[in-house]
């Protein structure tokens, strides 16, 4: 039998600041990645990745480069959930590299990844920022979906994130489940059988006075789920990290979108979120 065809994508954008605000400078766009930018009025740049293969499976690669020069503010949001599904052989590879000069801003915020059952799946995040720089960024994950009936129970997931900052490495994980995803989502170290996960990481000198409000948002008792923020000083920045559970993707975004907007700023939401 002949191979089956894989994705292929690769999408890379520069931007940088020019007559008062944030400019697309370069942009590349290779196989399945595709990369479109909404009209705004002002500061932030916003982007939109596109994945046009409507999902990944075993033997995919995809992966996104994106630049923000000194003083520019971009932020960075996909279409739509990206799909892992089931893997035959082999595994769906996502490489994600971030670079922020001085002065710069960068928000990643895609949407959620929503894993099915006998997926396999890889994602790498690497982001460098340069001393003054600063950072919003936000993966989250829905093994499975219940409103469908489909539940993440077999497969493999990694999540390897590493953050340097004038180069120091300012915050590492790796987050691994699997073979029995259920099984380990059911323990109360892991996930206590949470199937919405989400951890969102800012990196400012503002960082330490959102800390309150944020961390009244992750342990509201009057919406569903559970999580916990802390603050930690990183030279002259610091670090501020929420992690959210919700038993379901509605679950989690009630407590998501309040979060992102407090720490993304006057930015706010991207305006795919709200479509």
């Amino acid at each position: 039998m002949p191979a089956a065809q894989r994705v292929a994508g690769l999408g890379r954008l520069l931007c940088g600041k020019s007559g008062g605000r944030t400019r697309l400078r370069r942009l590349y766009q290779d196989g399945s990645a595709k990369i479109r930018l909404p009209a705004v009025q002002g500061d932030p740049l916003e982007a939109v990745l596109i994945n046009t293969a409507g999902g990944l499976t075993g033997g995919d690669r995809l992966g996104w480069t994106i630049e923000v020069g000194a003083d520019a503010s971009a932020c960075i949001t996909t279409q739509a959930c990206e799909k892992v599904y089931r893997a035959a052989a082999d595994r769906a590879e996502t490489s994600v590299g971030l670079r922020v000069a001085p002065g710069g801003r960068i928000a990643w915020l895609p949407q959620e990844t929503i894993v099915f059952n006998r997926a396999a799946f890889a994602r790498r995040l690497d982001v460098e920022l340069a001393r003054d720089a600063e950072a919003l960024v936000l993966e989250a994950t829905l093994f499975g979906r219940l409103a469908m009936g489909e539940r993440a129970v077999d497969g493999s997931f990694h999540d390897r994130w590493r953050v340097h900052q004038d180069g120091t490495l300012i915050h590492a994980e790796d987050f691994r489940v699997g073979p029995d995803i259920a099984a380990t989502l059911q323990r109360r170290a892991a996930a206590g059988g949470a199937l919405a996960i989400a951890t969102l990481l800012l990196v400012s000198p503002q960082a330490e006075n959102l800390l309150e409000p944020a961390r009244a948002i992750v342990g509201d008792p009057g919406i569903g789920g559970w999580g916990g923020a802390s603050f930690l000083s990183v030279g002259r920045s610091g670090k501020l990290l929420a992690r959210l559970c919700a038993s379901d993707g509605y679950q989690l975004r009630e407590r998501l979108v309040p979060l992102v907007e407090l720490l993304n700023g006057r930015a706010g939401l991207p305006k795919l979120w709200s479509l």
